[in-house]
């Protein structure tokens, strides 16, 4: 019996600790929501290569529970807002928040 308690115990507290880990990110609601942001974050960097008048290696693109954080450098206005608009057609996007730095030339 002592030993059926032991480890019933050990059964228990091994999954108290596991089990927190299977959260994705803190304020990450569920893998499935984490799937979604990186598909929005994939077809937002896609978009930005095809796009000539964005420079998708110098903008950094962050997605969390369907707000996409833009950071970055642009070489102009126009630059940085084309940048806006492709993240704001990415199906699943609910907000963008905009911190492109423009770069004096």
């Amino acid at each position: 019996m002592l030993i059926k308690s032991s480890l019933i115990a050990l059964a228990s507290a091994t999954a108290l600790l596991t089990l927190p880990g299977c959260a994705v990110v803190r304020d990450q609601s569920s893998v499935g929501q984490y799937v979604d942001d990186t598909t929005i974050t994939t077809q937002i960097k896609a978009r930005m290569v095809e796009n000539k008048q964005v420079d998708a290696g110098a903008i950094s693109v962050e997605t969390l529970n369907g707000t996409v954080l833009l950071s970055g450098f642009a070489k102009s206005a126009e630059e940085k807002a084309m940048a806006h608009k492709i993240a704001h057609g990415v199906n699943g996007v609910k907000s963008v928040r905009n911190e492109i730095a423009i770069r004096a030339k």
